[in-house]
């Protein structure tokens, strides 16, 4: 009887002689990934997007069609309306504890300013490229370990004014929110961390002690 490209008959082995001639594959074809979307909100850790359609659906067997949306993690630091987001958003530039007392000589506060203040975090999650740091200025960063407590100064020079706090220090975050920081001088050193507590007479140990850029 008559024969038809029905897909089954390959499972089935009931084919025609002639079913990969007449009835030959045909793969799935999609186009071109479209251009990212904006971040779905402002002001939060939230997604873009980027979608794709269908140009040829697979016949007689051909591969199916992969996904037609992508979604990939984002943050915009402004709102719709162009004012910038809260501070806890900002990405946190830290460097070592060990530049602390020359930049207190550089730049002493006169007395009216506030001094400073320190804020503890507890690391969530570190790069690799943290232990790839071989400088003599960048070995502070092995340091840097999942799980550990932290201790970051805001010194004078780095307080922004009018708000009086350090960029990324986590000011209006909300408890465990995950932050996300920037080792200054290696920029495959970054990862995420949860705000303990701010610490208004500052008194971070030697070790595990870091400053805000």
């Amino acid at each position: 009887g008559p024969c038809y490209c029905d897909q089954a008959c390959a499972r089935t082995l009931d084919c025609c002689h002639d079913y990969a001639q007449a009835c030959p594959v045909i793969p799935c074809v999609v186009s071109q990934w479209s251009a990212w979307s904006g971040c779905a909100e402002p002001c939060k850790t939230t997604y873009r997007v980027r979608m794709r359609h269908i140009i040829q659906e697979p016949r007689n067997g051909g591969e199916a069609c992969p996904a037609l949306e992508e979604r990939a993690g984002c943050v915009e630091y402004w709102t719709r309306q162009g004012t910038e987001c809260q501070q806890s958003l900002i990405p946190a530039l830290i460097t070592t504890g060990g530049f602390g007392k020359a930049r207190k000589k550089r730049a002493a506060a006169d007395g009216k300013e506030r001094a400073g203040y320190c804020v503890e975090f507890q690391l969530v999650a570190i790069t690799p490229g943290c232990l790839h740091s071989h400088h003599s200025y960048t070995r502070w960063m092995h340091y840097l370990r999942e799980g550990h407590t932290v201790c970051v100064e805001c010194q004078h020079p780095a307080l922004h004014s009018p708000s009086q706090h350090c960029y990324g220090d986590g000011t209006g975050s909300q408890k465990n929110q995950l932050l996300h920081w920037q080792a200054v001088g290696n920029h495959r050193c970054k990862g995420t961390w949860r705000r303990i507590r701010q610490l208004d007479t500052c008194s971070c140990p030697s070790v595990h002690s870091f400053l805000f850029i």
